[in-house]
């Protein structure tokens, strides 16, 4: 029987050995996994048994650690005597301990786990640790004892909505006030933001414990620990639990494609071995990032991984979580260096058919817990069935981030002027997708805002809005930044993806870059923070761009834009107009920079009265208010093609709606 994903995408009808190959693979790994039919939930419970678990006459604590001779531990609740509690073997690798006495560990305890292997005696910081602490003076991190308190969750009948619009965000930077950002601070200051711009969802970076602050939480050492720089699991909790009182899904970006190569604080050679987790060698090294890469082929590494994603969504109620790296780890060389121009990329030996076997059981694990849980893979590659469902032939994922569409503004912005763009390359860069499967659009998100890149805004107007961003400045730099700016995120939002994403400060063109705190820049937090009175302010032009992010939000959820299919209307190069339907919308643009149309005949769906609903150029937008906001009655044209005459200005994005007239019921 041919698998479903074949007749969505005939072109793939030569790689059917493949995709049939994919799924005997996860279909053995699955049932290799689970037994007497249970499900993968049942499977995922590793975290229920090894780390440390308060009985009422005492605490267990277990290891996996297969290669180690002898594992102690140690801490403060002994004095940090290293051989005072040795750990027992038991069977397949396994070490445990009992310590009697309900008090025999303490919250706030700090601990370590000293290991023997091959001669050599290494400190480590338990595996399945759930806080995850560094001193201030030594620097040094250890685990700490952390019993969760209970906690009075509300959000029981709290479902995700189904269209996405998603504020990607940092707690640490989160905050104004040059510092660490709490997740108490980003509760009371930043969700009502968020709620009042019209997102939904938020999907939060560096959550899982990190040593080193300015990887952005993608090198991560503590896979089970709320990051401890930014508070208490408790408060982490409570932000998600307020989150889902204002209808705010929330997202953790899982870092399951790679891991640190730190040891002391890590869970690289746990156990003595560089294989315990990764592969052996070169293969378990990843030569760009300088990391450590999983062995998705041995069932202890499934056990924890899968594990992992289960702990987040049932001690935190994350509604799902957005993968980091898939494409590192779907191909062996990484896909570093490889424009992925046909289907024969995607089906070679250079795949890791154990990872694509792991992404499936991941998917299936979460589906499991939670129907409505929301998946997104960061795939460059975009590989086939990424986005459909397994029993298709897929790998069950929801939405991959169209990783295309920012690369292609950049590039554009940097290589070409404005009136060279090739409007039928952007319609197709936007439009284009494997069929039946969703992305997620965006302009821009943290990538573009790391020193060394540049956002849009800052991009477009550079040292000028240094300057020029007083609403009383006239600049024609600014003027053209801030028209562009809304053009392109308007045309992202509507037509670039079945969900759309922004990240903190972009929606206003935050200025300049972010920049960790280093030795470089004296440590300084000056760049690594967001400067919300920007918008605030009356006075500055950033106000008028979160206007308009916040009122082409709501029209988009109004008229029911995201996630339906768009009709091209006309993309016409030489004029540097694009015109199209999607949803309720009718969106003409004009990118020209200094040709406004008199007269100019835009085409309509059907004949009828349209309305202009609003326009890049409003006053209230920070424009020049040459589109009146009036009706306008579509006809046919000599070709029999409805349409309207309208005044089309310059670098102007203009939203129409269909009038709808309803016939009066003389009986009501």
């Amino acid at each position: 029987m041919a698998l479903k994903i074949l007749k969505r995408n005939p072109c793939l009808l030569p790689y059917e050995a493949d995709l049939k190959m994919r799924m005997a693979n996860y279909k053995a790994t699955k049932a290799a996994l689970t037994a007497d039919g249970a499900g993968l939930s049942d499977f995922a419970n590793a975290h229920h048994y090894f780390g440390f678990h308060p009985v009422p006459d005492g605490w267990y604590y277990r290891e996996w650690a297969p290669a180690a001779e002898e594992l102690f531990l140690t801490g403060d609740f002994c004095g940090w005597d290293r051989y005072a509690h040795p750990m027992t073997k038991t069977e397949n690798g396994v070490f445990e301990l009992f310590l009697p006495g309900a008090d025999a560990l303490q919250d706030g305890q700090r601990v370590m786990t000293i290991v023997r292997h091959g001669g050599r005696e290494l400190e480590r910081i338990p595996l399945y640790a759930t806080r995850v602490v560094q001193d201030p003076q030594s620097y040094e991190w250890h685990g700490v004892i952390h019993r969760m308190k209970d906690f009075r969750w509300t959000d029981g009948c709290f479902k995700p909505e189904k269209k996405l619009l998603i504020y990607e965000c940092h707690i640490g930077m989160a905050q104004e006030e040059g510092k660490v950002g709490t997740y108490t601070e980003f509760k009371e200051n930043i969700l009502p933001r968020i709620k009042a711009l019209g997102y939904n969802t938020i999907q939060i970076m560096a959550i899982m414990e990190h040593p080193y602050y300015a990887s952005f939480g993608y090198q991560v050492t503590n896979f089970f620990a709320a990051s401890s720089r930014f508070g208490m699991p408790e408060e982490l909790k409570a932000l998600v639990n307020t989150a889902h009182e204002m209808g705010i899904a929330v997202l953790l970006d899982v870092v399951h494609s790679h891991a640190s190569k730190n040891t002391r604080e890590g869970i690289n050679e746990f156990d003595g071995t560089s294989y315990q987790f990764f592969h052996e060698g070169a293969k378990g090294n990843h030569s760009a990032w300088d990391t450590k890469c999983f062995n998705y082929g041995k069932h202890e590494v499934l056990h924890f991984l899968l594990s992992n994603l289960k702990f987040w969504m049932e001690e935190y109620h994350f509604d799902g979580f957005r993968f980091d790296g898939v494409t590192s780890m779907l191909y062996h060389d990484h896909g570093l260096g490889t424009a992925f121009t046909g289907p024969e990329l995607y089906f070679s030996m250079n795949t890791d058919t154990e990872a694509v076997t792991y992404l499936q059981l991941a998917s299936t694990l979460v589906k499991e817990l939670n129907p409505n849980a929301i998946l997104i893979a960061e795939d460059m590659s975009a590989m086939p069935g990424m986005c459909l469902p397994i029993s298709e032939g897929g790998i069950g994922f929801d939405y991959r981030l169209a990783m295309g569409v920012p690369d292609m503004w950049i590039r554009l912005l940097k290589e070409y002027r404005d009136e060279d763009w090739d409007l039928n390359r952007i319609y197709y860069e936007l439009a284009n997708r494997w069929p039946g499967e969703k992305v997620i659009g965006y302009c821009e998100s943290h990538d573009q805002a790391l020193v060394g890149d540049k956002t849009i805004m800052f991009r477009l107007c550079d040292q000028e809005m240094y300057w020029s961003m007083d609403k009383y400045n006239n600049s024609a730099v600014i003027d053209r930044g801030m028209a562009l700016h809304k053009m392109l995120r308007l045309l992202t939002m509507t037509l670039g993806g079945e969900g759309y994403l922004t990240f903190m400060g972009n929606e206003f063109g935050h200025p300049e870059w972010i920049d960790f705190p280093r030795e470089g820049n004296g440590w300084s937090y000056h760049y690594c923070r967001r400067q919300w009175s920007l918008a605030d302010n009356p006075d500055l032009k950033y106000a008028y761009l979160q206007e308009f992010e916040k009122d082409m939000l709501s029209a988009a959820k109004k008229h029911r834009v995201i996630g339906q299919w768009d009709k091209q209307l006309l993309v016409h190069n030489g004029d540097n107009v694009m015109v199209y339907q999607k949803g309720g919308l009718i969106f003409a643009f004009n990118f020209d920079p200094t040709r406004s149309y008199e007269g100019y005949f835009l085409p309509m769906p059907e004949v009828g009265e349209y309305q202009v609903v609003m326009s890049t150029d409003d006053y209230c937008y920070g424009g020049h208010g040459r589109v009146w906001h009036q009706r306008y009655t579509a006809k046919e044209n000599e070709d029999a093609a409805a349409g309207i005459m309208c005044y089309l200005p310059s670098r102007t994005a203009i939203v129409f709606r269909k009038i709808i007239h309803r016939k009066r019921d003389n009986n009501v």
